[in-house]
């Protein structure tokens, strides 16, 4: 079960991110998570959002470079220790964790750990026998 992210490579200016998001938001596309790593020049900032094919079409009218993926996005309790249960898992299976980032929920009771792994299924696999909530597109999209 994985989740479509859009990576976008992005010119690091002032302004860029504005004009990104200012695009998402005329199409009335839900930004739900973002994450933005850098460089000096350039970055990329991987979106989580409610259409996927709305912000893939309208980047693409835009003339941005972006790439859909699959991610893994897992739920956990926010509190201490959540996660590193779910590390525990993903190591115990190795599995390599290529990058993640992660938002709580509004309700403020759980968090959404969002991973990027060499091995997806197997991570999956593994999350689900450990009895880990691994969240669908859908439910995530919806939150």
């Amino acid at each position: 079960m994985q989740v479509e992210q859009i990576s976008i490579f992005l010119e690091n200016k002032p302004g860029r991110l504005e004009n990104l998001t200012r695009i998402l938001k005329d199409a009335n596309v839900n930004i739900r998570t973002l994450s933005v790593a850098d460089t000096s020049d350039f970055g990329i900032v991987r979106l989580i959002v409610d259409q996927v094919a709305e912000a893939a079409r309208v980047l693409k009218d835009q003339g941005y470079t972006f790439s859909r993926t699959s991610v893994v996005a897992v739920e956990v309790p926010d509190r201490a220790g959540g996660l590193h249960d779910i590390l525990d898992i993903i190591s115990n299976a190795h599995v390599n964790i290529e990058y993640m980032y992660a938002f709580v929920e509004r309700s403020g009771r759980n968090a959404v750990l969002l991973f990027r792994f060499d091995k997806p299924d197997e991570a999956v696999n593994a999350l689900h026998s450990h009895n880990a909530t691994v969240l669908s597109g859908d439910a995530l999209y919806s939150l």
